[in-house]
């Protein structure tokens, strides 16, 4: 058992190493001079190569302070919304027996093997009818429909792993149904919850495809969108990109350091068992 946690962990860490080293490269291109970039690409920064004209740039041109926090609002919202109905559809299916519950789990199912972008031209269609075209509440909607398949789909298992006795024991002391659901089943998920929000938030915080279709204006452009503006179809700012997915990567970070410690628990939680 401690071998397969100890394996475990090493085929994490060098996961983590291999998917952080397109970050570095990102980060450490992003203090030098354009020239520097295509000349050594993988060499540190140092005082011939230096500069900060891509942060400058950044902060001159374009409200990024603005994509920044339509970027925060939209991911916690929506990362909010998938991780409670999602855990609340997947106690309801894996504790409630009632007819059409193996279809219900399939139509659930297919959101995975179906990308939802097929249905874009309805969805603006639907916006625009609602109202919701151009605000961010049409992207967090979007999002929330998006993520929760897979979050039924991984939540369901580890929610069928509770011990029946555990939740018997609550009504009989008359625990209400929700009550069962917030104070004894939910802290149990925390690392299959930690989990969904990890490989959910990764998506929608890079997504540049729907915050176009559906939020393009200046008021509600993300950051993936709004780093847009410094890419030309002649003429590309390299400095600049480079300096803002260097400062779009930050909040990721500091999100996934959050959930890092009960992500490696809900990973490997199957290894140990």
């Amino acid at each position: 058992m401690r071998a397969r946690m100890i394996a475990a962990h090493i085929a994490l860490l060098i996961y983590t190493l291999i998917a952080l080293f397109p970050v570095w490269v990102v980060v450490i291109n992003s203090f030098k001079s354009r020239q520097a970039i295509f000349r050594e690409p993988l060499a540190l920064p140092d005082a011939d190569s230096f500069s900060l004209i891509g942060y400058q740039t950044v902060a001159a041109q374009g409200d990024f302070l603005l994509y920044f926090q339509n970027s925060l609002i939209v991911t916690c919202l929506s990362l909010a919304g998938v991780l409670l109905f999602g855990a609340m559809a997947a106690f309801a299916l894996s504790e409630y027996r009632f007819r059409g519950n193996a279809l219900m789990g399939l139509y659930l199912a297919l959101g995975i093997m179906i990308p939802i972008r097929l249905g874009t031209v309805s969805i603006l269609q639907g916006m625009v009818a609602a109202g919701l075209n151009n605000t961010l509440a049409a992207l967090i909607l979007v999002y929330i429909a998006q993520g929760l398949p897979l979050a039924v789909f991984i939540l369901a298992e580890f929610v069928s792993g509770i011990s029946d006795d555990l939740k018997s024991a609550g009504r009989m002391d008359g625990l209400s149904e929700y009550a069962i659901f917030f104070r004894l089943v939910l802290p149990l998920i925390r690392p299959a919850l930690a989990t969904v929000a990890v490989f959910t938030m990764i998506p929608i915080w890079n997504d540049l495809w729907f915050p176009l279709i559906l939020a393009p204006s200046e008021g509600t452009k993300t950051i993936t969108l709004g780093t847009q503006v410094f890419l030309g179809q002649f003429v590309t700012n390299w400095n600049a990109v480079l300096a803002a997915l260097t400062l779009a990567i930050v909040p990721v970070l500091v999100l996934y350091l959050i959930f890092s410690r009960q992500l490696i628990r809900g990973i490997t939680s199957g290894a140990v068992k």
